[in-house]
Parts: structure tokens; C-alpha cells; sequence
């Protein structure tokens, strides 16, 4: 398994009322996409609450089975259309360690992404231990899906977690968006 994400930052006046609808339009053309295990659909609204100070941003959020699925969709209509609307995106990959999640996150209301930095010093599995930890501890405070992954390129860990509410969910390195649709195709079969 691996994660992928784009970040797309619009512009500070942009109506974010543009990508509630080209989600709510759109969200449902990856329900039933191949290796997909789910895709969350996350956009950040700086006129939140969660997100005062912080960028406009539509940034969704893949796990897939296997390489083939990614390939496919990036070369592929849907990733077509993204760079149509809003230019190629750098796509961010990331090697999976620990992904767990109740069976139907279509739930989720709101997701927290947080990238730190792994110490040169620090042996990688002392990282994936104390990632896993970490994960098992946000599903016992109220998550609904924890992933942990690495990139050897940055060497980097990432946390991403879904979340039914926003309850507890802060921090100044943490990125924080709401969820406008969930593709999940395991979950309708």
C-alpha cells in the first residue's frame, strides 16, 4: 500500500464554495476506482475556524492497494481534469507502515495531516515504533482512520488521521481540513 497527495493553495479571496461543488459534482466518479482503497476528498477553508490565518486549499487524499492503481489514475481522465482546472500539482507519495480504519469512513468529517522531520541519528524502526503508537493512540482518542507512512526521499514521516468531529484536533504544524466526500470502494461491496 501507499498514500499519495496533491495540495492545490488557491488564492486568499478564492470562493470556496467553487470546490464544495466540484466535489459534490465530481466526488462520486472514484466510488468504484480499481486499487483504490480510499480516496478523501479535503479542502481547507481559511474562513473556518480550524483553518483562521491558514491557506485556501483543495487537497485530496489517496490510499491505494498497489502502484498500478496510482499509475493508472495519474495518467488517467480524472488526474486529466485536475490539471485542467488548476495546472499539474506535485503529487507526494509516501510508503505505508501502519493503516487502520473502521470499515465505512464515510463518516468523516474532518482530517488532520501532520509531516515531520526523522532525525539522521534515529534508527527507522525506532520511527515506525513510535509512529504506530502514535496512530494506535489518535484511534483510542476519537480517530477513525490512522496512517503512517515515510518518504526516503525527504525522510519525512507523515501522520494522517480522519476524524467523525473536530474535537481536540489543533496544533501549528498540523494541517487540518474538512472531508467533502469519501470514495471508498471496499466499503460497498
Amino acid at each position: 500500500m501507499l498514500t499519495m497527495q496533491y495540495r492545490i493553495t488557491l488564492p486568499a479571496d478564492y470562493d470556496m464554495a467553487i470546490i464544495r461543488k466540484r466535489i459534490a459534482d465530481r466526488g462520486h466518479l472514484t466510488d468504484d476506482l480499481p486499487q483504490l482503497a480510499f480516496k478523501a476528498y479535503l479542502y481547507a477553508d481559511r474562513q473556518a475556524p480550524y483553518a483562521t490565518g491558514r491557506e485556501n486549499r483543495y487537497a485530496p487524499f489517496y490510499l491505494w492497494h498497489d502502484t498500478q492503481g496510482m499509475n493508472d489514475f495519474l495518467g488517467g481522465a480524472g488526474f486529466a481534469g485536475v490539471i485542467a482546472s488548476f495546472g499539474r500539482p506535485v503529487v507526494r507519495t509516501w510508503s505505508m507502515w501502519h493503516t487502520e480504519a473502521v470499515p465505512d469512513l464515510s463518516i468523516a468529517t474532518h482530517a488532520s495531516c501532520e509531516t515531520v522531520s526523522i532525525s539522521d541519528y534515529t534508527a527507522l524502526g525506532t520511527v515506525r515504533d513510535t509512529e504506530h503508537a502514535n496512530a494506535r493512540a489518535d484511534l483510542d482518542r476519537g480517530a477513525i482512520a490512522a496512517i503512517s507512512a515515510f518518504d526516503p526521499t525527504s525522510w519525512t514521516a507523515m501522520r494522517f488521521r480522519l476524524w467523525r468531529d473536530m474535537a481536540g484536533l489543533s496544533g501549528e504544524n498540523v494541517d487540518i481540513y474538512q472531508v467533502g466526500h469519501i470514495s471508498q470502494p471496499s466499503a460497498k461491496h
